[in-house]
This record gives structure tokens, C-alpha cells and sequence, in this order.
């Protein structure tokens, strides 16, 4: 991906923090986002491989949780549904 930014003359996309978080953790993930649709997208070019259709991230945030901890206080899972008929319904969850 690199090399064809280059070759393109375009600046690769960066992961950077939002306005509101003064931390390292780079919440705006640009570069990831863009490394993950460059990679399917050069799966369909060569049609060796399928898309995938749900890519999954586990992110290790934020610090640890407690001292000698391996769980951070902000660790979580992200799911990207990259095909929609994947998607059976979805729920607003409920005000209380």
C-alpha cells in the first residue's frame, strides 16, 4: 500500500488522537482503516481470495486497569461490517 501511495503521489493516512483526547492511543484510526480496504480491495483485483465480510480489531487502550495488569482500562473490541446483508436487524437500546 505504501509503495502505491508513492507511486501515486499520495500522502498515506495517519492514526491520530480526536480534539477531545489528550492520551497516545490514537483513537482516529485512519491508516488502519485504509490498510484493511486496501488489503480487500486487492483481494478482488486478483480474485484469489474472498472479501471477508465482518472484520474484527481488538484494541489494547488506555493504560493499565490496575497496577501489574495485562487488561487496560479502555481495552475493547471493534467489529467492522464491511458486507450489509451480513446484518439480520439491529435495537435501539432503550432510554431508562
Amino acid at each position: 500500500m505504501k509503495n502505491d501511495f508513492i507511486k501515486l503521489g499520495r500522502t498515506l493516512p495517519v492514526n491520530k488522537n480526536t480534539k477531545t483526547d489528550a492520551h497516545k492511543d490514537l483513537l482516529y484510526r485512519a491508516l488502519d482503516c485504509s490498510v484493511i480496504e486496501y488489503m480487500h480491495y486487492q483481494m478482488k483485483q486478483t480474485n484469489l481470495v474472498k472479501e471477508f465480510d465482518t472484520v474484527r480489531g481488538i484494541f489494547t487502550e488506555g493504560g493499565q486497569a490496575f497496577p501489574g495488569s495485562g487488561i487496560n482500562s479502555k481495552n475493547h473490541i471493534q467489529v467492522c461490517i464491511r458486507n450489509l446483508d451480513c446484518v439480520k436487524g439491529f435495537f435501539k437500546p432503550r432510554v431508562l
